[in-house]
């Protein structure tokens, strides 16, 4: 695992940016062999999409043989409701960038069979060649895309029920009532995350810190979904010094100092 430790929100999101477009550019996509990249929503990834689409303006990146698949989406909200997935992922990304829209790929929630909805992307992802790169999130209690606590490490994309938590946090894109927050979402499992060549995490603030410190020196838990991420053997954490605030000096120390020499054979 690396840890990258950055000042502040503008500070990761320049990092992962420069990150995911030197992948893709070294990747060479073309129709034959794309890049496939996994994504997520939230307020965590905004910095990240509107770089890569400044970098998709200037000519220095391309999307044109880029396929993505989407980490979730909220059960019986229609792909045109504005609380949708895939309508914040239209307009704070897609629409930005020279995607072809037919290769981006997120569930439907009000798919009538949900169960062959979930089988069905799992299916999707392993005949695109399999994710190299997964972009996510963590949530305050350490859960991954919509894995919450006490979710199987080795899930694979299924129907999840949201806890409480999950939704107050997410009631903010509702007009702060978590009355009309959906109960259920569709969720990749863990499993399916960790079955990507690299998976890149971004935690910001205060509020993540406890989730960095079980997702760094925690045991390997359900209790932490993003715990698992100590298995993968291309894991990347980028936190800002808020979300890193958790983790004791020798760790910090350690990962700064990994930095600085280059040494990123050794996180392997």
């Amino acid at each position: 695992m690396r840890v990258i430790i950055k000042k502040d929100y503008e500070e990761c999101s320049v990092w992962a940016a420069n990150h995911i477009a030197d992948a893709i550019k070294k990747f060479n996509p073309d129709e034959e062999k794309p890049f496939v990249i996994g994504l997520p929503t939230g307020s965590t990834p905004l910095g990240i999409y509107g770089k890569l689409a400044e970098k998709c303006r200037a000519k220095e990146l391309s999307f044109k043989n880029v396929i993505s698949f989407n980490m979730d989406e909220y059960v019986g909200l229609a792909p045109d409701n504005e609380n949708s997935y895939r309508y914040f992922m239209n307009r704070n990304f897609f629409d930005l960038i020279d995607i072809n829209k037919a290769n981006t790929h997120l569930l439907d929630g009000c798919a009538a069979d949900l169960e062959a909805e979930c089988e069905n992307f799992e299916k999707m992802i392993a005949e695109s060649g399999g994710i190299k790169l997964f972009l996510g999130g963590i949530g305050n209690d350490g859960h991954l895309a919509f894995n919450e606590p006490g979710s199987s490490l080795t899930g694979r994309t299924h129907v999840q029920l949201l806890t409480e938590d999950t939704r107050s946090v997410n009631s903010r894109f509702f007009g702060g009532d978590i009355s009309k927050v959906p109960e259920k979402a569709l969720t990749v499992g863990t499993g399916t995350i960790c079955d990507a060549e690299e998976v890149l995490i971004i935690a910001s603030g205060r509020a993540k810190a406890c989730a960095v410190a079980a997702a760094v020196e925690g045991c390997v838990s359900q209790v932490w979904p993003v715990s698992v991420l100590q298995l993968h053997k291309n894991a990347v954490i980028v936190c800002d010094e808020a979300a890193a605030e958790e983790l004791r000096f020798k760790t910090v120390k350690y990962f700064m100092e990994m930095e600085n020499s280059g040494a990123e054979a050794s996180f392997n």
